[in-house]
């Protein structure tokens, strides 16, 4: 979606709401992403600040259960039609009056979510062995041992 920000940028005090939604190219989010704020002036400086909320289908990193999860992304950036240097990641350089919010959005929703995600914080996992999900019990194999280290093992039983 393009926002036409000319009204914005040259009015004091002037407003424009977003309240929209699209498709994320990206096979985990199940549902479109519904974006909700406002761009607004306020003594000349522009700011975007909004929320892209979204359902996201994944698995825990640890024991492999799928997740169906809500997330709530903060878009808040400050708007510039120039600047005086390129490399400041604190403001958005528009090339003109005209923002492309679907890219802004997916970019920050990338950014906000993690790289890995775990069905509850104290997740055990699977058994490196036998794969026996050690959140629902214990397993009773035993872990192979390396002959190797048997010289070891009577130092202990001294």
């Amino acid at each position: 979606m393009y926002l036409e920000l000319d009204a914005v940028f040259n009015n004091d005090g002037e407003s424009l709401q977003i309240d929209y939604e699209f498709s994320l190219e990206d096979e985990s989010v199940v549902t479109p992403v519904k974006v909700n704020g406002s761009v607004f002036n306020r003594t000349g400086i522009v700011n975007l600040q909004a929320d892209a909320r979204f359902d996201y289908s994944t698995s825990c990193a640890k024991c492999n259960k799928p997740l169906l999860r809500h997330a709530k992304v903060p878009v808040h950036h400050t708007l510039l039609t120039h600047a005086e240097s390129e490399d400041n990641d604190e403001f958005i350089v528009l090339d003109g009056v005209r923002l492309e919010l679907d890219e802004l959005v997916s970019e920050d929703i990338y950014l906000a979510l993690p790289s890995r995600f775990l069905c509850k914080d104290d997740c055990k996992g699977l058994c490196a062995f036998c794969g026996q999900d050690l959140n629902e019990g214990l397993c009773s194999c035993s872990a192979p041992t390396d002959s190797r280290w048997d010289s070891l093992k009577d130092l202990f039983n001294e």
